[in-house]
Order: structure tokens, then C-alpha cells, then sequence
């Protein structure tokens, strides 16, 4: 570890982890995690070799995932086997809680209500950080009159809505990932933390201490932390079955992570249209798409256009079809008559015929489907949101992309009214 990298002073440890400042870079540090595992504040605790690869192997993945669909955090790169380096944070001292189903001490604090109980949407909660007084629940106004600064932010009201968006997020998206292993997230908590330049990201560790995964749905299958803290008392073998489905967790990330960018096919009626078709492709590419691009006019060419249909009819994967035609579209329409495909209208409206490519593409024969997107990017997100029913990447840049925007009204917002105050 240390040859790889020139460590500062120690920041803070804690139960099961070290986080160290990197004289290379002073905006970086490294957080290497500890072979131990901890429950009730500490007071259960106990040594678990191997533990802390497992958690960094773990952590790396789920940070990796959240990255590729556009989520911010503070991850930067693994580092060595128990050690991955992170931007350097202030931590707003607030666990984010999100739940899917009612378990643990939410049926502590809520009696009758069964366990299993489902919330649409996740339920969110905070707890403040103390080990002393067993992290007490918190609510949006305790935290924003507590009047936390943390790496020169002033945690306010819209600090606190866009680290509640956030975390719902981050939670929905593992959700869709552990779905795809027939996995049921049930509850997880995250941290975030303000970096060198004032932004708030995701931080700390997400690992098997951070959630309930539950196989199946079944609660007799959790591969989390839960098993350990039930354990009334803990025998070397126990401790050996934690340590597995700790490393079947991070064995199974592997296929969440591992998942192929869909298909679009983006046909144009004429090679003048070309600049269009690249902005579709160039928004496509951005929600996680890949795209053929193809030149077919179904007036012109009606044969050579129904033979390109059939090698995407025949592809052995799922595509979506972008007609790109103004004036007369008969492409899209033609399409949609041959294929049962999807297939969305995208005129390259001009100036002087924008009617006319609008009401072309809108005023298909009956028993057609096409659809007709005005815009590049809406024509791909309209691909993207079809692609997003089975494929839980492309389901969640989608689900970032919303968070952006949200984040991005709120500052403008906050922006406006300073400087209107």
C-alpha cells in the first residue's frame, strides 16, 4: 500500500476503516478498510480475515456502477486490495436511510406495522450520527437547524432536499442492478460528504454493512450484515458463512455491472440529413445506446429499405428504429407497417416546410405506430425509456439524468434569489 502510494497523516479511523490524506495530491485520500466487523455502536465486534478485500471489492463495484450511469461521487480508483482512493471530503454527519420494505427498527419505532410492508414510494430517513446516544432519527428540520457547515457549505433546506433526491436515487438504481439477480434490496443507508470544491457527492462506503439483500425476496436468504447481528453467540464457523455471502455479494455485482448497450437504428431518407441523424446519436450515446446509422428512402428505394428492416427483424438483439424524413415521411410509416419493432418519427423540420414535416409524420394511415419526436435528444430519449424496460443501465441513466435536472432547477433557483435579495 504504501509503496504505492505517499501517505499522509492519519484523518480519522473508525470501526472498520482507516482514511489516510495522499501527499500526491492533496485533494485525494485513501480509505482502506480494516478485517473487522461491528454491530450495536461497537459493542459486538469481532476479527473477520479477509473482510476488508471483500469491502473494497465491493465498494469499487457499487461506485463503479453509480459513475457509468452519471452519478457523482467521490470514488476515483481502486487502489490496492483493501484500498480504493476518494476525493477528500468533509462529511455531513447524517446517515440517509432509504427503505423499500418495513424490517429492523422501523418496526421498533412503528408498532403494527407487519413486517414486510411495502412503501411507494421508499421511505427516507435520517439518523444523526453519534454513537454515543445510538445514532438518533433526525428530521429535515433538526438537520437544517442544526446549521451544519461542512467544507464551507451551509447545510440549508436546499443542501437537504438535493441529498434526499440523491440518496432515493442512488437506492433505486442498486434496487433495478439487484433485480437482475432476482435479488430484493430491501433497505440501505449511504453518507455524503462536501470535496475541495464545495460539491456534494456520495461518499464513504457502500458495502454489505450498508444494506438488507435478500434473495428471492425471502428474508431466510439475506446475504447482508443481518446475519452476523443476529448471531447470539458467534462461533468461528458463523463467522465463515458471513464471510461468504459477503463474498457472493461482491461475486454478483460483477453481473450487474456487465450489461451491453442496447441498439438504435437511425434511418434517413437522404444523406442531407446526416447532421440530424449525429445529434440523435450523440444524445443516444449519452443515455448508454449505441447506434447504426442508415441511409434508405422508402419511396426511392422501398426494396432496399424492407431489406434493411429485415437484418435488425433478424438481429438476435432489441432495437428501436428512428425514421429521420421531412417533406413526404413515408419511412416511418413504412416501417412500422413491416416490423413490429418500435419506431419513432424524428422530421428534420426546416424553416420553411416545418408544418409540413410535423403534419407528415404526425398524420400516419390507421394501423400504424410510429410515434413522432420534434427534437434529437427526445427522439433518444423516447429510444432510451423503451431500451430502460429490461435494461437496468439504461434505466438509470435515465433515472440520473432526472436527478440532474432536478439539482440543477434547484441551484439556479437559489442562484436567482441571491441575486435578486
Amino acid at each position: 500500500m504504501s509503496g504505492e502510494f505517499k501517505l499522509g497523516k492519519l484523518i480519522i479511523e473508525g470501526k472498520t476503516k482507516k482514511v489516510y490524506e495522499l501527499l500526491t495530491d492533496p485533494s485525494l485520500c485513501l480509505l482502506v478498510s480494516k478485517d473487522r466487523i461491528t454491530a450495536g455502536d461497537g459493542a459486538k465486534a469481532h476479527n473477520l480475515e479477509g473482510k476488508a478485500e471483500i469491502s473494497t471489492t465491493t465498494t469499487v463495484k457499487v461506485f463503479k456502477l453509480l459513475s457509468e450511469v452519471g452519478l457523482k461521487t467521490a470514488f476515483v480508483k481502486h487502489g490496492a486490495e483493501k484500498s480504493f482512493v476518494a476525493k477528500k471530503c468533509d462529511m455531513v454527519p447524517i446517515e440517509w436511510v432509504t427503505r423499500r420494505m418495513a424490517t429492523g427498527s422501523f418496526l421498533k419505532r412503528h408498532p403494527g406495522v407487519p413486517e414486510g410492508y411495502t412503501f411507494n414510494p421508499p421511505l427516507q430517513e435520517t439518523f444523526f450520527k453519534d454513537d454515543a446516544n445510538h445514532d438518533p432519527q433526525w428530521s429535515d428540520q433538526q438537520i437544517i437547524s442544526a446549521g451544519f457547515r461542512v467544507g464551507g457549505v451551509n447545510i440549508t433546506r436546499n443542501e437537504v432536499d438535493i441529498m434526499k433526491r440523491t440518496a432515493l436515487a442512488v437506492f433505486e438504481i442498486l434496487e433495478r442492478a439487484w433485480a437482475t439477480r432476482n435479488c430484493a434490496l430491501i433497505d440501505m443507508k449511504i453518507e455524503f460528504g462536501v470535496d475541495t470544491n464545495g460539491e456534494i457527492l456520495v461518499a464513504d462506503i457502500i458495502d454489505s454493512d450498508s444494506w438488507r439483500l435478500w434473495p428471492a425476496g425471502d428474508k431466510r436468504c439475506m446475504k447482508d450484515k443481518q446475519v452476523y447481528r443476529d448471531l447470539r453467540e458467534v462461533k468461528p464457523e458463523d463467522l465463515e458463512k458471513v464471510k461468504i455471502n459477503f463474498r457472493w455479494v461482491a461475486s454478483e455485482l460483477d453481473h450487474c455491472l456487465a450489461r451491453p448497450s442496447p441498439l438504435i437504428v437511425v434511418l434517413m431518407g437522404s444523406t442531407s440529413d446526416e447532421e440530424h441523424c449525429l445529434k440523435i446519436a450523440k444524445h443516444a450515446a449519452a443515455l448508454g445506446l449505441r447506434t447504426d446509422i442508415r441511409v434508405c428512402s422508402a419511396h426511392k428505394s422501398t426494396v432496399e429499405t424492407l431489406n434493411i428492416l429485415a437484418e435488425y427483424d433478424n438481429c438476435k438483439e432489441k432495437v428501436v428504429l428512428i425514421a429521420v424524413a421531412g417533406r413526404s415521411n413515408g419511412l416511418g410509416p413504412v416501417l412500422s407497417g413491416n416490423t413490429t419493432l418500435p419506431v419513432i418519427n424524428c422530421p428534420p423540420c426546416k424553416p420553411d416546410s416545418a408544418a409540413r414535416d410535423v403534419w407528415s409524420s404526425l398524420d400516419v394511415p390507421s394501423g400504424l405506430g410510429c410515434t413522432t419526436a420534434l427534437h434529437p435528444e427526445t427522439a433518444a430519449i423516447a429510444a432510451a425509456q423503451i431500451h430502460a424496460l429490461d435494461n437496468h443501465i439504461v434505466w438509470s441513466r435515465l433515472r440520473t439524468k432526472q436527478l440532474a435536472n432536478y439539482v440543477s432547477l434547484k441551484q439556479a433557483d437559489v442562484k436567482m434569489r441571491e441575486s435578486h435579495a
